[in-house]
């Protein structure tokens, strides 16, 4: 079976954190923290924007 890139159902806001977590197998609370102290460190900005064209881009995940 083909693993794909989605928005995970173990959401907190879109569920985009916890889908790049499960795709590539990590800690989903590490993943999370990390883009928070990454987008604190950029002034917001970046991570916000990407965290966006993220959710619109990325698919529902199928249960």
């Amino acid at each position: 079976m083909e693993k794909k890139l989605t928005k995970s159902d173990n959401k907190i806001l879109a569920g985009v954190c916890a889908g790049i977590a499960e795709y590539f197998g990590w800690d989903i609370t590490l993943v999370r923290v990390v883009y928070a102290v990454l987008t604190a460190c950029s002034a917001g900005f970046p991570g916000i924007v990407l965290y966006i064209i993220l959710c619109i881009v990325m698919p529902q995940g199928v249960q």
